[in-house]
This record gives structure tokens, C-alpha cells and sequence, in this order.
């Protein structure tokens, strides 16, 4: 991980790396069991990096943004990404799914708020 001080210009570029990857893990889950998510690895490594992609944008959005932005829970967002990269062999699946059935979709909705919509050509 970068160790600049985020630019608040980067910011939108961010927000929505973190909206669509959220949608891809929402995507990847929907009908899907915990036992699914368990015993498919192609599942479960598709939503471990999109929640990594998730939680390094989070971390490179600026402290403005997260100011104004409260309830997007940034830290812990950034320490997903970090146990996922650096405790890859301890995962807890159980949290990996609630993160992806419970907390994406709170997200979703929450960044739905704030991402700016995509210029057209």
C-alpha cells in the first residue's frame, strides 16, 4: 500500500472501484449457500479479491471523503483487505460471508449515495 497522503481528486476514482467491486461480490453470492461459497474455490477466490480491491480503494480514499462520509466503516473496510492479503491461510470463511451477504450490500446502498455517475460519451 501506497504510503503518499491520498489526493481528494482521486477520490471519485476510488468510490467507484469500491461500488463495483461490491456489486461483483453481491453478484457472486446472490443464491449462492454458505456451503457453496465454502466448498467452491473459484467462488471463494472470486469474492476474496473483490473484497480486497474493495478495502484498498477504501484505504486510498482521502480523509476528506472519509470525514463526510461516516457511515462507511473505512478501517475496517482497509483491515479486510489486510487479513485477506496477510492471513490468507487463516481465513475465517464465516466472516468472509457475512462480509459479502451482509456488510456488501449495506455498502452498496451507502456508496450508491456518493459514487459520481460515470461520464458519457
Amino acid at each position: 500500500m501506497s504510503h503518499r497522503k491520498p489526493d481528494p481528486a482521486d477520490d471519485p476514482a476510488y468510490l467507484y472501484d469500491m461500488l463495483q467491486a461490491a456489486r461483483w461480490v453481491a453478484e457472486f453470492v446472490k443464491g449462492r449457500t454458505f456451503d457453496e461459497f465454502v466448498n467452491d474455490v473459484l467462488l471463494r477466490s472470486a469474492v476474496e479479491r473483490q473484497i480486497e480491491i474493495v478495502g484498498e480503494a477504501a484505504w486510498r480514499v482521502s480523509e476528506a471523503t472519509r470525514a463526510v462520509n461516516p457511515a462507511i466503516p473505512w478501517t475496517k473496510i482497509a483491515g479486510q483487505r489486510h487479513r485477506i492479503i496477510h492471513e490468507y491461510g487463516q481465513l475465517d470463511y464465516a466472516i468472509l460471508w457475512r462480509v459479502a451477504t451482509d456488510h456488501v450490500p449495506a455498502l452498496i446502498r451507502e456508496l450508491e449515495r456518493i459514487v459520481p455517475a460515470p461520464p458519457t460519451a
